[in-house]
Parts: C-alpha cells; structure tokens; sequence
C-alpha cells in the first residue's frame, strides 16, 4: 500500500492516532522524555504523516507532547503545578457531583457502582497495575452519570491529564491501590444510602488523600517531572 490516506479517512485517522498516544503518554507506555516518531506513528496505522501531526497538535494543546521544529517531538515531562490544577479542578467538581449523585442515585446505579467495584479488587488481585486507572475512571464517571451532569467528566478529564499520569506513577506503591479501593467502597455504600453528607465527605477523603501519595513522589524524585520555575524555552530544550 501507499501509505496514504484518503481525505475523507483522515479526521479519523487523526483521532485513532490521537487516541492511542494519548491513552499510552497516560499509562507512561510512552514515559516523560521519550521520543515520539513521526515515521514510526504513520508506518503503524499506515497513513500519510499528516494525520500524525495532526494528533501530535492536539497532544502538544493538552501539554502532553513537546514539538521542536527541525528537531523532533517527545513526550513532555509532567508538571506538578498543572497536575495540582487539575485536583482542585476535578475535587470542586466532583465533590458537586457526588453530593447530587445520592439525591439521584438508583438500586441498579447502586449495584453498578459495586460491580465496579469488584472488578478493580480483580484487577488487583491479578497484579494488573497498569488497568486500574481506567476501571477507577469508569466509576467516577458512572457517578458524575448518575448525577444527571455527566459533562462534568469530560471537563474533569480535559483538567486531570496531567494528574492522571502521576496517578500511574502511584500505582506501585506498596497498599495505595488497595486503599484507594476501600474508599470507592466507603462512596458506594454512602450513594446506596442516599447520604449525601457521608458520601461528599468520602469522596473528599478518598481525593485528597490520593493526591498526598502523588504529591509526595514528587518530592521524593524528579525524574519524570519538569521543573516548571524555569522559561518554557529552556525546558523544552531539556526535553
């Protein structure tokens, strides 16, 4: 094959490949530094290079990829800064959300929750570390469904990206997902009961909290972070 891609075929393209280097920058498949190919993407999915630069754009807007003309592109380190907007960001929101998720909340909403639930204890209990984050995402979302504002997570996700990858940072750590488990358990069992008070109160444990274990990686090791004192020019040229 030529390698090219039809007109009409290229949004979509862009948007396959978009999607598929985002969800690997997050999972730190691609880590903080690592250089992004544009002949390896485009051989890949067997298209052109503009659908590449395309979704390589729309990387660069959300601060995921650092782009050098007549360089190359790679994988941009994450900034804590941004990574803390984005808590406050998603904490405000969800903390909204969750308290008018148990006014709404039905039986079948309930079970659902808990079947998420249970399918992160399995993630666990098979050591797929990796996983977790997406079944975590996928009961944050139900609730933000059951609230009626399911927007709120779009908005969440376009704030969080930053601090998704420190949460694929923490994943290792020794009991951190097993807690964090409990803690959806503890908001499950509050929507169940129609708490509100209770169940605002766990979600702003269960955040805060996950959010001290990310901080504190960062004190601990820079070596995925950027330091974001210094002039954007001078941090692109340290990758």
């Amino acid at each position: 094959m030529s390698g090219q891609v039809p007109a009409e075929r290229a949004p979509a393209k862009a948007e396959q490949i978009y999607e598929y280097l985002r969800r690997a920058i997050v999972r730190l498949e691609l880590p903080p530094g690592a250089a992004v190919q544009e002949k390896d993407i485009a051989e890949r999915f067997d298209v052109s290079r503009t659908p590449v630069r395309e979704a390589l754009q729309r990387l660069a807007e959300e601060d995921l990829v650092d782009i050098l003309p007549h360089s190359g592109t790679w994988v941009s380190r994450i900034s804590f800064t941004v990574a803390e907007e984005g808590f406050v960001l998603r904490r405000a929101l969800e903390v909204e959300s969750v308290r008018r998720a148990a006014e709404l909340v039905t039986e079948q909403d309930g079970a659902s929750l808990l079947a998420s639930i249970a399918r992160m204890r399995v993630i666990l209990a098979e050591n797929r570390l990796e996983d977790y984050l997406e079944e975590d995402d996928a009961f944050h979302g139900q609730i933000a469904r059951i609230s009626g504002y399911p927007r709120i997570w779009k908005f969440i996700n376009l704030a969080k990206v930053h601090l998704d990858r420190m949460r694929q940072l923490s994943a290792p750590v020794p009991g951190h997902l097993a807690e964090v488990t409990e803690q959806h358990a503890a908001i499950a069992h509050a929507l169940q009961r129609g708490n509100a008070m209770q169940a605002e109160l766990a979600m702003r444990i269960h955040l805060d909290s996950s959010f001290a274990v990310m901080a504190a990686m960062h004190r601990d090791s820079t070596t995925y972070f950027r330091d974001d004192t210094a002039p954007r020019s001078a941090r692109l040229r340290t990758g």
